[in-house]
């Protein structure tokens, strides 16, 4: 005969099954089932003003990662409890080709202290992306800070833009680094706003470069822009997610091809004030089945 401690088990499932059931599919949403995240570049004027303030209101949208830019003069570990005690973590964080030239270890130790398991080249000013050969030197040097990040336990990715489409021959500066870089050292952070930008299809780099794309840069396209291989942001490109004109659905269904780990609401320019746009974000990838 069942015993008593059985009985109870068995009648807590199935309770527990029967109120998951009938529960607001709402509650199990998020694309597979991942926190949601946000680049904080986005709130970068609210942070400026008032950045403790603005981190607890990006807790109370149920935010619950943030990808980092900035400490905003707090030491790590200052900042890393002020994360906590909002409930946020953050896996990642943006850094400049400079870094790489300046105390490059001293960020690896501090991105330690702050729990981040991604360092992440945010962006290549145009002195840096002349020609070719500077894309063969920037690769080089993406595997050393790779390797440095790696002795760490930490992932050093390379975030596009645009401009790493533009053609050099028979190729681009984005097929390139992605034949060149060591997978093991760098993989790719997929800003899938800039791809679709340039012409590009984010579910074929998926399908063509599978598990090179641990972190994705979730932001909508507005209109149907024309095709730009020039760095262009600028307000009017930009919509809260789901608000735009490109196919999440379908983006996040070959995500897991691609090797997706973290996603992060961007937007660049916001013709909302940008904490309503963070929401309107959350509310569509939260409902997104």
């Amino acid at each position: 005969m069942m015993n008593r401690r059985k009985f109870l088990n068995r009648s807590a499932l199935g309770l527990a099954s029967l109120a998951a059931a009938q529960a607001p599919r709402s509650l199990f949403a998020n694309p597979y089932g991942m926190p949601i995240g946000l680049q904080l570049y986005t709130l970068r004027d609210d942070l400026q003003k008032n950045m403790e303030g603005t981190l607890k209101q990006v807790a109370t949208i149920g935010i619950k990662e943030v990808e980092l830019y900035d400490l905003y003069g707090k030491p790590p570990a200052e900042f890393r409890k002020i994360l906590d005690d909002d409930g946020l973590s953050a896996p990642s964080g943006h850094y400049m080709t400079k870094n790489l030239h300046g105390n490059w270890q001293q960020d690896i130790e501090n991105a330690k202290i702050i729990g981040m398991k991604y360092m992440v080249n945010a962006i290549i000013q145009p002195e840096e992306r002349k020609t070719f050969d500077d894309w063969r030197r920037l690769a080089d040097l993406f595997n050393k800070a790779g390797e440095q990040t790696r002795k760490a336990g930490i992932q050093y990715c390379y975030h596009n833009h645009n401009f790493e489409f533009q053609k050099f021959g028979d190729t681009t500066a984005y097929e390139f680094l992605l034949k060149t870089l060591d997978p093991k050292l760098v993989q790719l952070e997929m800003d899938c706003f800039w791809v679709t930008h340039a012409g590009q299809d984010p579910v074929a780099y998926f399908k063509k470069y599978p598990g090179r794309f641990p972190l994705l840069h979730i932001k909508d396209m507005k209109d149907h822009p024309a095709v730009a291989h020039d760095f262009d942001a600028r307000m009017g490109l930009f919509a809260p997610v789901g608000h735009g004109t490109i196919d999440w659905k379908r983006i996040f269904a070959a995500a897991p091809t691609g090797g997706m780990k973290h996603f992060f609401i961007e937007q660049d320019y916001c013709e909302q004030p940008p904490l309503e746009a963070v929401r309107m974000s959350y509310a569509y990838l939260h409902s997104l089945t």
